[in-house]
């Protein structure tokens, strides 16, 4: 009976995560791309003046500010996706799967702005210095009472999806395979290190939502660039490689013989799929980071949000790619995977060096993403029950991180990534249904700034 409820499991995580979201994302996307008739985009370096502070008010509602909002929702979006999930992309989709990871985070750019607009229009003041916000207030203050039990169905989705079995897990496993611990001492290894992940996580999220974003801004930055001086010094090795790496990613992109499993069709899922898994935009976790945002201008902090796929994907997935691509790693090894990624590093760094370089990525990225993920736990428990009985989740999680990291989870895991992207269904529903009030509200919005009103 469990062989039968983990091959259940298996096979409805693989399925969720196929035609399904993939329609429901980008065809939700594309809608409020063209919606929004692009305009957002135009504003991308008043997004940036927004990050650096041009804007702030003291006096604004909300616990964080624009960089620390947008800080904490990278945090959760960066993370191994980006270390392994490009590898996997481009050994099952070929170099072309990468071109629709672009086209998929332009994609994502608009519904993150939608969403996260949202998600301040709609947000929720539980006092003077605190606020509620995510799609289940989005749904519940934008559409209405009649509209709670997608409310709800999102909150409970979300107590499974954003656990952190799969960080844990994968971290854990990281630490073994570096270490090259034998098999008997093994589970005594996971053990002490799942409890040390535990601590460091408990220390920040026991804090609150302030210690994230505080915590979050300062690891954000020095994680992406730790990485991408990291892979630019590999790409310099091969500096010459890169002009086909380019060729090689747009001339696959529309080629079916690219993909290992099948035609074109395969190499666009293979593509968007990633990314959709990468950045998350759609799947409704950044809205409840990004409603905190100290602003009385929705649209100000849709814009912020927008630069989350952006660097996710376009920069942090891209620079994956090109030291995959550019070290051929993909073409002598059956690696997949982080193996693969460690592989690329192996062929310009010394052993040692390579796995210290990728464990250090692969701690900061899992750490950050499990940081914030328990807030968004934090969140959907006090929408189900009060606000004030929230933060009880935070035990459970601290919980969960032990027990992935000594244990097999794959039915977990599968189950985990199956509750995550339902947690799409009510995201992308409520957003397409009151895009009409973004976009009259971003009109409103840009005239004020066309008009210098801002200052």
């Amino acid at each position: 009976m469990l062989d039968s409820f983990q091959d259940f499991a298996k096979a409805f995580s693989s399925w969720i995560w196929d035609w399904p979201l993939l329609v429901l994302l980008v065809g939700g996307g594309l809608f409020l791309l063209f919606y929004s008739k692009f305009i957002p985009f135009k504003y991308l370096k008043h997004a940036i003046h927004v990050i650096q502070g041009k804007y702030d008010k003291k006096e604004d509602h909300g616990e964080l500010s624009h960089f620390e909002a947008l800080s904490s929702a990278i945090a959760a979006t960066v993370g191994l996706g980006n270390i392994s999930g490009v590898a996997i992309a481009i050994v099952t989709g070929g170099p072309g799967a990468i071109f629709w990871m672009w086209m998929s985070a332009i994609v994502g750019m608009a519904t993150k702005f939608f969403t996260c607009t949202l998600s301040v229009m709609y947000r929720k003041d539980l006092d003077e210095e605190n606020t509620l916000a995510g799609p289940m207030y989005v749904i519940t203050e934008g559409l209405g009472k009649k509209w709670k039990p997608l409310a709800i169905f999102f909150s409970l989705v979300g107590l499974i999806g954003v656990t952190p079995a799969f960080q844990a897990n994968q971290l854990t496993a990281t630490f073994i395979e570096v270490l090259g611990t034998k098999p008997e001492n093994q589970f005594i290894t996971k053990l002490i290190i799942g409890c040390l992940i535990a601590v460091l996580v408990g220390i920040v999220i026991f804090g609150g939502l302030k210690r994230i974003g505080k915590v979050t801004s300062k690891l954000v930055p020095f994680m992406v660039i730790f990485y991408m001086i990291s892979v630019f010094i590999i790409l310099g090795v091969n500096y010459d490689k890169i002009p086909a790496i380019f060729n090689s990613i747009f001339s696959n992109a529309f080629t079916a013989n690219a993909a290992i499993g099948g035609g074109l069709g395969y190499i666009i899922k293979t593509g968007v799929k990633r990314a959709a898994f990468s950045n998350e935009a759609g799947i409704g976790t950044a809205p409840m980071m990004h409603g905190h945002a100290k602003t009385k201008e929705p649209i100000r902090e849709g814009l912020v949000a927008m630069l989350g796929p952006f660097i996710d994907t376009i920069v942090v997935c891209s620079l994956t790619a090109f030291m995959i691509l550019s070290t051929g790693v993909a073409d002598i090894t059956d690696a997949n995977g982080v193996s693969l990624t460690l592989s690329a590093f192996k062929s310009v760094f010394p052993n040692a060096i390579s796995e210290i370089l990728l464990l250090i990525a692969v701690l900061i990225f899992s750490l950050s993403t499990m940081f914030t993920f328990s807030y968004y736990g934090d969140t959907c428990l006090g929408f189900l029950t009060k606000p004030k009985y929230g933060h009880y989740y935070r035990y459970f999680y601290v919980a969960i991180i032990i027990v992935a990291s000594i244990v097999t989870l794959d039915v977990i895991v599968n189950i985990v990534d199956s509750f995550f992207a339902m947690m799409a269904i009510p995201t992308v529903i409520s957003t397409v249904l009151l895009a009409p009030k973004v976009r009259k509200a971003a009109d409103i919005y840009f005239k004020k700034l066309k008009e210098g009103k801002f200052g």
